[in-house]
């Protein structure tokens, strides 16, 4: 008899990022669904609120059949508990997020010990995109295209006024 198995991969997605979007294909294609987790409660400053944020990874993932977006906020080992998730995908570009992620798959075991918590790298191409860069380089006129889609990238630069 199979488990449905579910996986959380949580994340602000501020924006979502290639790399993010291969991080839940490779997901996608190991679990029966993945969850893709917005964060809503979070101490970065965002460009995108929540609501923009949630939009934008559904539009991304529409054509994914057994992916889903949700918004939300508090406890990630809450929200994983309530969605019946198994597991916690964390995506590694580089070995200087390994220390923190590490500590946090270890507090997260602590407090929900039936979850595992799985470690992706994204393909090569994307080991050092983030949504941090992203913004950056948008800010300062610089062309995204080869780092977001052109759903993220038409919705930084209707944000940024840069049309």
């Amino acid at each position: 008899m199979s488990k449905n198995l579910i996986a959380v991969y949580p994340g602000t997605f501020d924006p979502i990022t290639l790399g993010h979007e291969d991080i839940v294909h490779r997901a996608a294609n190991l679990f029966d669904e993945v969850i893709v987790a917005v964060a809503g409660s979070t101490n970065k400053r965002t460009l995108f609120s929540l609501e923009e944020r949630v939009s934008l990874a559904q539009r991304v993932f529409k054509d994914a059949d057994n992916v889903k977006v949700v918004g939300f906020s508090g406890l990630l080992m809450k929200f994983v508990s309530e969605q019946g998730a198994q597991i916690v995908i964390r995506g590694l570009r580089a070995a200087s997020d390994f220390e923190y992620e590490f500590q946090l798959a270890g507090m997260n075991r602590k407090i929900y010990p039936k979850l595992e918590t799985l470690f992706l790298t994204p393909a090569e191409q994307y080991m050092f995109v983030s949504s941090t860069l992203v913004r950056e380089v948008a800010m300062l006129d610089g062309d995204v295209t080869q780092f977001v889609s052109p759903i993220v990238k038409a919705a930084i630069l209707n944000k940024l006024d840069k049309d």
